[in-house]
């Protein structure tokens, strides 16, 4: 049993038996889909037969490898084949380099890693199985280590945020065995985004700013949608000035928060622009005579350039009916981030009208700055406990403790501090509708905290808790089944 009475979240974890049953979960949801993949390849003929070739690198440098003999080719056959989809580009960007204009639509972060870790820990593997093997094999370890650590992460930020223990557990859980499960296992960034934007969210909560502001920037290198996560620090600069230039009536201080939060926001930016520099420079600065419009264009974005010309993307673009099918595959995730906004904006019109800034236009003159960085949570432990001894009096007495009117300390989903989360999550899922190839919103969303909150809030309650809890884990059972088996025979799944 979970105990209410700890002082902290640390201690919180100690006492709890749910962080080993959450690491227990998680690695058990890695090794079942690992599982999964290998039955499925062993069963079914892959659509696309194309994982097996291994055409060598433009330049020499790595192509000598490839020649080697090894000694277990049937292992190094089945991690070989077991790389597709977008697992292709980033394998081959760990072996060759940027080598294309398109494979600069792969933020560097994942091949970085694959690449250190092939030529270190794993190098003496080479010789057994080859080595586009071995960065195969480096990959599914570093993205299915990132996803345990992610499901950590997910669950003390849960913590922090709902400020009860056993909503966190159910909602960590419901992350573990997501309907995107099949990309945080494979070799593909959703594990090393979740990683760094749930521990950057963790410690923006926890008050470690610049841990946060490094964790977000970490994500940034890994997809290009982490660059978002300066929002958080944005909403927190925000109300920390509103809090020193309107409560405690100091301006220095209000802009010393501002300078210091713009700083930070910039800082998140870094990787993802010094990316494109690099790109800018090996495609336009280093071809003098590329005929490639976007070098011209100011500022030279190369990675929307790409995602226009090679993939489509753009405002409307989807909206065709061939394209029907793929808007029915995203529509589970889609209406389940509807109904988490809408269900919030419901519940909290006040806050979310006023970005949080106030209680209730006026009511309360304090700004959620007060309550925003969790830097003592024996406060969110205490609020707890004190809760917890109210309801065990109303039940002796249900006269003797009068509802609790304080709007800011409301526990749960519907904590005003849930609102940056809610906003995230809007503006993710108007993009994935309609700027992005729908189908991808499955992933896309995956590692929005509210979704699995809000889903966890909803299968406790008492009228159709158990129809919702029932749906709910139906769906993510039948895509964590589907896209198994679909993406790793090379099927197209999201």
């Amino acid at each position: 049993m979970s105990t209410t009475s700890c002082t902290t979240n640390l201690t919180c974890l100690k006492q709890s038996d749910h962080f080993p049953s959450i690491l227990r979960s998680a690695i058990a949801s890695r090794l079942l889909l690992l599982t999964l993949i290998l039955l499925w390849r062993s069963l079914l003929t892959p659509y696309d037969t194309s994982a097996s070739l291994k055409p060598t690198c433009l330049s020499s440098d790595n192509s000598g490898d490839s020649r080697k003999p090894i000694r277990w080719p049937s292992i190094a056959s089945a991690i070989e084949d077991s790389i597709v989809w977008d697992s292709v580009y980033f394998v081959r960007i760990a072996e060759c380099g940027y080598e294309y204009e398109q494979s600069y639509a792969f933020l560097p972060l994942l091949p970085i890693c694959i690449s250190l870790l092939s030529q270190t820990i794993f190098a003496p593997l080479v010789s057994l199985i080859g080595h586009r093997a071995v960065l195969g094999l480096s990959g599914y370890v570093i993205n299915n280590i990132a996803f345990v650590l992610a499901a950590v992460y997910f669950y003390r930020l849960s913590i922090i945020i709902l400020k009860d223990p056993e909503a966190a557990y159910r909602a960590s859980i419901l992350f573990c065995f997501n309907p995107a499960s099949i990309f945080y296992t494979s070799i593909y960034t959703e594990s090393l985004y979740a990683l760094f934007s749930l521990g950057g969210l963790y410690h923006l909560t926890s008050g470690a700013d610049n841990l946060a502001m490094l964790s977000f920037a970490a994500s940034g290198s890994a997809r290009s949608n982490g660059v978002l996560n300066a929002g958080y620090i944005g909403y927190h600069t925000m109300h920390q000035a509103y809090n020193a230039m309107f409560i405690k009536r100091n301006v220095y201080l209000a802009v010393q928060v501002l300078v210091a939060g713009a700083l930070r926001c910039l800082c998140i930016f870094v990787p993802f622009i010094a990316f494109q520099a690099y790109g800018y420079y090996n495609i336009c600065l280093g071809n003098p005579n590329s005929l490639r419009t976007w070098c011209k264009a100011r500022p030279p974005l190369l990675y929307n350039h790409i995602q226009t010309h090679y993939w489509g993307v753009g405002f409307l673009r989807y909206f065709q009916l061939k394209q029907l099918p793929n808007f029915l595959l995203a529509s589970p995730i889609l209406c389940l981030a509807i109904c988490t906004v809408v269900h919030y904006v419901k519940l909290r019109p006040e806050i979310f009208l006023s970005l949080g800034f106030h209680a209730s236009f006026g009511t309360d003159p304090r700004s959620s700055a007060d309550y925003l960085s969790e830097k003592s949570t024996i406060n969110v432990q205490r609020d707890h406990t004190v809760r917890h001894r109210k309801q065990k009096i109303m039940k002796d007495d249900p006269v003797a403790v009068p509802v609790e009117n304080d709007s800011l300390n409301k526990p749960g989903y519907s904590s005003f501090i849930v609102l940056p989360f809610v906003l995230h999550l809007g503006f993710m899922a108007a993009t994935a509708f309609f700027v992005m190839h729908v189908q991808v919103a499955t992933r896309f969303l995956s590692a929005n905290p509210p979704l699995y909150w809000f889903a966890s809030c909803l299968m406790l309650s008492p009228a159709i808790g158990m129809r919702w809890g029932y749906l709910i884990w139906a769906y993510s059972v039948a895509y964590i089944l589907l896209g198994s088996l679909l993406f790793s025979n090379f099927y197209p799944f999201t």
